[in-house]
């Protein structure tokens, strides 16, 4: 049985109905350890603004809160929205967690807002936002390097961190750009499944080696439902059909408890645009989710995967990484690396 690529995951902070961001955070904390227990490479937290349900919006804030609470997993932005903020702030704000956590930190960047038009005008971020993002990634990387002769603008602490960059998407745009900058890339299958293949062979096929990497490294996110049994997994699954369900019709995305059948909840054209958004998704005993991995790894080059899982009860969701462990040898060292 081949050996799989690394595991690591992508964390929300997604808050429970009923539940309050202290209890979610805590809950993230213990989310983890657990994975830094078993072996999980990454624990990168996403940027998103004005959401009910999702207390992640102070990034590079829980960064440093859940590296503080582990240590040796990585610890990441999956990603910093850089249309959002300024380079030089992002500089500073990694470049200090770089000197509190030495080693352990990534940054993951991303082009899009991460929120809806009046909340990003609300961040007031004045710029050619997305746009721009091709400048702003090259000041970032400026800014993280080493001190150069004359340098105006310095980021202190930050200078000289050389924080590992990567690049975000869910389209070619920073396939490409990744790969002629020589940065890692993640692709957002968890989310926008639809481009993943040509994504990442257009990454791997326009790569340029750089100071950061000399050869293409690329992950791919997906959705995960580990359980016990392919009918448990079922069950459990509804917690994230009702949370997209509600993005799609702008309601609060707090997470709900599993239900029985969805049956009633959505009507034929939603339930095909849920099952769309999931189009990556796996789920089942660790067997099933071998199966399912092997298929999907059976027709693309990636270097690491980077899970969301989407459970109500916090037990469950750790004892989720247990099955998910299962499917891979982590006594067997992989055959690429990234930091």
């Amino acid at each position: 049985m081949a050996l799989l690529p690394d595991y690591s995951l992508l964390e929300l902070a997604s808050v429970r109905e009923g539940d309050s961001v202290s209890a979610t955070l805590a809950n993230s904390v213990a989310y983890a350890q657990h994975a830094e227990q078993l072996g999980f490479k990454r624990f990168w937290l996403a940027e998103h603004h004005n959401m009910e349900g999702i207390s992640s919006s102070a990034t590079s804030v829980l960064v440093g809160h859940i590296a503080g609470k582990t240590e040796t997993i990585r610890v990441g932005s999956g990603g910093v929205m850089l249309p959002n903020h300024p380079p030089l702030v992002v500089a500073e704000q990694f470049g200090t967690l770089e000197c509190l956590y030495p080693g352990r930190i990534d940054l993951g960047l991303g082009r899009a807002p991460g929120t809806d038009p009046v909340t990003a005008r609300a961040l007031r971020r004045e710029g050619l936002g997305a746009d721009q993002f091709p400048e702003d990634v090259e000041s970032l990387q400026t800014l993280l390097g080493p001190l150069r002769p004359g340098q105006a603008v310095k980021a202190i602490p930050g200078a000289g961190t050389e924080v590992p960059i990567w690049l975000l998407g869910s389209s070619l745009y920073s396939a490409q750009l990744a790969a002629i900058r020589g940065l890692p890339y993640a692709f957002a299958g968890h989310f926008a499944p639809r481009l993943y293949r040509e994504a990442l062979k257009v990454y791997r096929d326009l790569f340029r080696p750089s100071a950061q990497l000399k050869k293409p490294y690329s992950m791919l996110a997906i959705p995960a439902i580990p359980a016990e049994s392919m009918e448990q997994a079922q069950f459990l699954s509804t917690t994230s059909y009702q949370r997209i369900l509600s993005l799609f019709r702008g309601q609060p995305l707090w997470m709900k408890p599993p239900i029985e059948s969805m049956a009633g909840l959505w009507n034929a054209g939603e339930k095909a645009s849920v099952q769309d958004f999931l189009g990556l998704q796996i789920m089942g005993d660790a067997n099933a989710l071998r199966e399912q991995l092997d298929n999907l790894l059976s027709d693309i080059v990636v270097d690491e995967l980077m899970f969301t899982v989407d459970i109500y009860d916090p037990a469950k969701r750790r004892q989720a990484l247990d099955i998910l462990a299962q499917t891979r040898d982590y006594s067997t060292a992989s055959s690429a690396s990234i930091n």
